[in-house]
């Protein structure tokens, strides 16, 4: 049985590791190089500077344009796909909520819910010379958003209950009522359109991402199941 979950989480990360990987190709890497022309640029061509331009140290190793990059950013996706997969593997043991063909698409939905949608509300997605808050304070709040959220869409799908649901409503409303690290209030040259297009772009990215881990895991659970018995 473990070993059959394994290898179905194991091609189903494989699957939306993949999808994302393509999307990223075609859509948001074309907007990131849009954005970085306007790095460094000041708005409304006052000729200052309010946005220092994205630097590295010198020492600090980055892999190199074309196939390099892309083959970092496929292994990535890969890895953080299986991530998600396993811990879908270890929620749906630990609370005996199996994820099925008919489960797989609410499974997907839920994990774009927690880890993409209700982050970017309080964090949009952001382009290179765009402000942004402190690196630490972001990560925490987004940490405590996705589980915050995660743990009352749980609630709901384990007990379904109107104290479940109440709980639920807390735990997706905290994070939002502490609110999320502010940027600093500074101008940026980077168009409100372009901005618009990558944070839509990525939501986008991120649903595909889950549909697919979500619904490729349940097909694929199913039909190891039915090999088995």
């Amino acid at each position: 049985m473990f070993r059959n979950l394994f290898f179905a989480a194991l091609i189903a990360a494989l699957c939306a590791g993949l999808a994302t990987s393509i999307i990223q190709h075609f859509r948001l890497i074309p907007l990131i190089v849009a954005a970085e022309s306007y790095e460094g640029e000041a708005p409304h061509d006052h000729g200052e500077q309010t946005v220092a331009p994205h630097s590295h140290d010198e020492g600090e190793w980055m892999p190199a344009d074309g196939f390099e990059r892309t083959a970092f950013t496929v292994a990535a996706n890969l890895l953080m796909a299986a991530g998600f997969a396993f811990v879908i593997t270890a929620i749906s043991l630990i609370f005996n909520l199996p994820v099925t063909p008919q489960t797989g698409l609410a499974w997907g939905i839920g994990g774009f819910i927690a880890f993409s949608l209700a982050p970017a509300l309080g964090l949009p997605p952001g382009l290179p010379g765009m402000p942004v808050a402190e690196t630490g304070a972001r990560q925490i709040w987004w940490v405590f958003a996705a589980v915050s959220t995660a743990l009352g869409l749980l609630a709901i799908a384990k007990w379904r209950t109107w104290w479940a649901l109440a709980l639920a409503a807390i735990l997706i409303v905290l994070p939002h009522a502490a609110g999320a690290p502010r940027p600093p209030l500074e101008e940026t040259g980077v168009p409100a359109g372009l901005a618009a297009s990558f944070a839509s772009a990525v939501l986008a990215n991120g649903l595909v991402f889950w549909v697919v881990l979500g619904v490729s895991y349940g097909v694929l659970t199913s039909r190891f199941s039915r090999r088995v018995s």
